[in-house]
């Protein structure tokens, strides 16, 4: 692709083209589901409900006033109660509509398509071990992915050697599922996740200055490496954008 083609995948004109295409649900085709399924025997996790969030305060003014992206880190652990709140915040399902096929969460998505999933590393979270786990919004529960063997060393190659992501309590990593959006908005849905990860990432900043933890997103990472530590094909699924995470200073 020349770099004006890739310009024209950030403009409307899909989105104008739409009118003379017939979208997988204009056909009528089943809806993608709305979050990846887990193994049955996976170990599934309660996170610390809504209403526990309650005693974060935080006046919207500082938050906004010291939002920024942050690069170290203290040794302190992120609560349990922090990540569960964070990931709430970044994805969490407010209401669940269109019988099931769709949700309002604490982020805007274009359709409510919502086409991503979020995977955590944690390496200094409390009560967790350290592992891959991954986000069950519909639940509000974590499962179990399974153990990182030389995960420092693995995040160090794959976001090009920036090494206060291998050092940061947990990483963030969003995938994107492009179907979910590909099935309403054809080719549209480019531009849509694009727009739509930008809003996840800064709830994510947000939400991190509320607990006194610093974040930094990371957009500059080999997408191979990246993929093979999620597991994930490359293609129906893809790392889009992470950010690590850690108490503040």
């Amino acid at each position: 692709m020349v770099k004006e083609d890739l310009r024209d995948l950030l403009k409307s004109y899909s989105l104008q083209e739409l009118d003379n295409i017939e979208t997988d649900q204009e056909k009528e085709l089943p809806q993608p589901a709305v979050q990846k399924t887990c193994h049955e025997s996976s170990l599934l996790i309660d996170l610390c409900p809504v209403e526990e969030f309650d005693d974060i305060q935080s006046s919207f003014l500082d938050t906004l006033k010291h939002r920024k992206s942050r690069r170290q880190y203290s040794d302190e652990k992120i609560s349990f109660k922090e990540l569960s709140f964070l990931l709430w915040s970044t994805q969490g399902v407010k209401k669940i509509v269109n019988k099931g096929y769709a949700t309002l969460r604490t982020v805007p998505s274009a359709g409510a398509r919502h086409p991503f999933e979020t995977y955590l590393i944690v390496n200094n979270v409390e009560c967790l071990e350290k592992g891959l786990y991954r986000y069950l919004p519909l639940e509000h529960k974590l499962v179990f992915e399974g153990e990182l063997n030389n995960i420092h060393e693995k995040l160090n190659e794959a976001t090009l050697n920036q090494k206060f992501v291998a050092n940061s309590s947990l990483v963030f990593l969003w995938t994107a599922v492009p179907y979910r959006s590909e099935w309403r908005y054809d080719n549209a849905a480019a531009k849509i996740i694009a727009i739509d990860v930008g809003h996840v990432c800064e709830n994510l900043y947000l939400a991190c200055e509320a607990v006194n933890a610093g974040t930094c997103a990371i957009a500059a990472y080999d997408q191979d490496k990246m993929d093979t530590i999620l597991g994930v094909d490359g293609k129906d699924e893809f790392t889009i954008y992470l950010a690590a995470i850690g108490k503040q200073k």
